[in-house]
């Protein structure tokens, strides 16, 4: 499966209706599209027609849920930076693919400078963090260098882009 590359998407064009709904469904996914309409002074029909069309052109390309880790038990969040040994097309998707498959890692971006990956990786604990780290993520090939850091405290952390 070939990934679309940000120059290869096709911007649209965003009215203010189209970022007031993009403020509301980004901070509240929940709302129905008749609260929606309300609030943006809008009938249903086009606020609907509207969040159809965001969604087709993925401007929003999914609604979730926000869980929080500490009530999950995931209290360990570590950023762990990676670099390959080889720079290749082929290790690089090797590295990716295995990366995907860790429930673990949360979040994964392909970063410029010294490393060539960093790693949002929560867990439960140091011990579960230590086997995670020993037993998968140090068995995936073609790593050369990795480090990590340990998240004291989360200062701000959020979804919003709007």
């Amino acid at each position: 499966m070939a990934l679309q590359t940000e120059q290869e998407k096709t911007i649209i064009q965003l009215d203010e209706k189209d970022y007031e709904i993009l403020r509301l469904v980004e901070r509240n996914a929940k709302l129905t599209v008749r609260e929606i309409a309300v609030k943006i002074n809008l009938s249903p029909t086009p606020t609907h027609e509207r969040l159809k069309r965001l969604e087709k052109a993925g401007v929003i390309k999914n609604y979730t849920a926000i869980l929080d880790k500490r009530m999950l038990n995931k209290r360990i969040m570590v950023i762990c930076m990676v670099t390959l040994r080889e720079h290749s097309r082929k290790a690089g998707a090797d590295f990716i693919n295995a990366v995907l498959e860790f429930d673990e890692v949360i979040e994964c971006y392909n970063i410029s400078g010294d490393f060539d990956f960093m790693l949002k990786i929560v867990s439960e604990s140091m011990d579960s963090y230590h086997y995670f780290f020993v037993n998968k993520l140090s068995e995936v090939k073609g790593i050369g260098h990795s480090k990590s850091t340990f998240v004291m405290d989360i200062i701000k952390e959020t979804n919003h882009l709007l």
